[in-house]
């Protein structure tokens, strides 16, 4: 575990499962130049550690994220073209980041969650949320538009109407809203977080580390192709698993009735 005196990003490692945590609990996580750098250093390089097979991102204090850090802009108003360049660059990358690596990435989120900390969220393969969270987009309010993905998830989560809507309106969806829009896949008291995301990353850990990076490469392209592209997708996917030692081991302990050991 890093030391968390001054770190803007704690990275801590128990077993097959990474935590990275942002650790800007009294602005509420917001994201500055620094954050976003030491995200990007955190997630660097683990598509190619298959010794990591799940990663848990949350935030500390009462915020998961509550979007970027608006002081930055506050400081240097004709200068916002630039800064907005600086902070989405670094931004994208870690988004980018995200959505190519093989290991699942879970969102542990609790509290406020605005801006960017939606489209932050939302660019996670599963969310679980607090029962005190709320998601809203804010960008409009602001007299901007969304970035960080977030009208590509929303888009892909809602459908382009409830899409528009959330972020035009700027209505905060409640953790239990969120559920039943399938935004969010758990929701949980608060105490009980971390230790919720925990169990999942470990169940997800014990899975086939090609089978899961497979699969969510399959769900991912599913939102860009045609059926019959992904027909193709799917088959070239099963084949190539069908010649490892994982499929391997899953068929025989099928046949022999016991849980696989990947």
């Amino acid at each position: 575990m890093s030391d968390p005196a001054g770190e803007v990003v704690i990275t801590e490692r128990q077993g097959p499962v990474l935590t990275v945590t942002m650790n800007r609990p009294k602005v509420l996580n917001v994201l500055d130049e620094a954050m976003a750098d030491a995200l990007v250093a955190a997630f660097s390089g683990l598509a190619a550690d298959q010794t990591i097979r799940a990663v848990i991102l949350a935030g500390a204090g009462r915020s998961f994220m509550a979007g970027g850090d608006l002081a930055r802009f506050q400081a240097d108003l004709p200068g916002a073209p630039q800064t907005a360049t600086l902070l989405i660059d670094r931004f994208h990358t870690l988004m980018r980041l995200i959505k190519a690596m093989p290991q699942p990435v879970i969102a542990a989120v609790q509290g406020p969650v605005a801006g960017g900390g939606v489209g932050l969220a939302f660019a996670c393969d599963l969310v679980v949320a607090t029962q005190d969270a709320s998601f809203l987009s804010a960008y409009t309010k602001l007299g901007t538009s969304p970035d960080g993905g977030t009208t590509w998830s929303l888009t892909q989560l809602l459908g382009p109407r409830r899409a528009l809507e959330f972020v035009l309106l700027n209505e905060a969806i409640n953790a239990e809203a969120a559920l039943q829009l399938s935004l969010v896949n758990r929701v949980v008291p608060s105490g009980e977080l971390m230790d919720v995301a925990r169990t999942l990353a470990e169940k997800l850990a014990r899975g086939s580390f090609g089978a899961q990076k497979a699969s969510k490469a399959l769900v991912q392209a599913a939102t860009q192709g045609s059926f019959g592209e992904q027909l193709e997708l799917e088959k070239r996917a099963f084949v190539a698993n069908a010649g490892t030692a994982d499929f391997g081991e899953g068929i025989t302990a099928f046949f022999e009735r016991r849980p696989p050991k990947f």
